[in-house]
């Protein structure tokens, strides 16, 4: 597969279009599966109770934050450097789903610290930095949208994400590099899991619930700016298919 093919618009643009409704579907399959596994088949925590429950919701949208955030970036310096126009839309279109995914993370967080920590928020090292990525993606977000030249919107965006990255590392060792109430990674490359089989296997299932979820939802809102730019370009040649574009309307 020439994957050079696809770095334009008018091609990539079908591809997405077929992918989309598939990563849906399955995103909706696993996370009924996961789901069930998890509230239902899981046992309750010797320590946490039922409480821990959360965490089948809580960590994939955490480690969908970061990735997403890493992948924004990436696209947004390949944008930046190549002058990609697909690559600067498909930094522009992660992004408000990493914002959902943070804010996501955050209010579970919450829900999960008043009866682990006796209080909602602190301003802990993990919470503080996963509240700042927040910031970051709403920052993104806003500059692009405050420059009306979308050419210079997506430049000045990708300096603002590519400077945000040193945030990311921070978020995922801060437990590590400094005493906090968080508690440490459960999941890690280098070691076994520390939770049981099917607690285990019941957030791997949602967390690639969560992926599909999230690919859909960026490749769906990449179709909108695609049709969007070409609008704006007074292009008479629509990239999208002719069902697609009935359902963007």
């Amino acid at each position: 597969m020439n994957l050079f093919y696809y770095a334009s618009p008018h091609t990539f643009a079908p591809l997405a279009a077929q992918l989309v409704p598939w990563c849906f579907r399955l995103a909706v399959l696993l996370t009924l599966v996961g789901l069930f596994i998890g509230l239902v088949m899981a046992p309750t925590d010797f320590q946490q109770g039922d409480a821990y429950r959360i965490i089948f919701i809580h960590v994939p949208a955490a480690w969908m934050s970061m990735i997403i955030y890493l992948v924004m970036a990436f696209w947004a310096a390949v944008g930046l450097a190549f002058r990609a126009r697909l690559a600067s839309m498909l930094a522009l279109a992660l992004a408000p789903t990493g914002a959902l995914m943070t804010l996501i993370a955050l209010f579970t967080g919450a829900i999960w610290g008043k009866p682990t920590w006796g209080t909602y928020w602190v301003w802990d090292a993990r919470l503080t930095s996963e509240l700042i990525l927040l910031f970051l993606y709403l920052g993104f977000l806003s500059l692009h949208g405050a420059i009306e030249d979308t050419r210079r919107a997506d430049r000045s965006a990708a300096v603002l994400a590519i400077v945000g990255v040193v945030n990311v590392p921070i978020i995922y060792f801060s437990v590590r590099w400094w005493n906090t109430l968080h508690q440490g990674a459960s999941v890690t490359l280098t070691q076994a899991p520390s939770m049981a089989t099917i607690m285990f296997a019941a957030m791997m299932i949602m967390t690639f619930a969560f992926w599909a979820y999230c690919i859909g939802a960026a490749l769906l809102r990449c179709l909108h700016l695609i049709r969007l730019r070409e609008l704006e370009a007074g292009s008479s040649v629509n990239p999208l298919p002719p069902v697609l574009v009935r359902e963007l309307r």
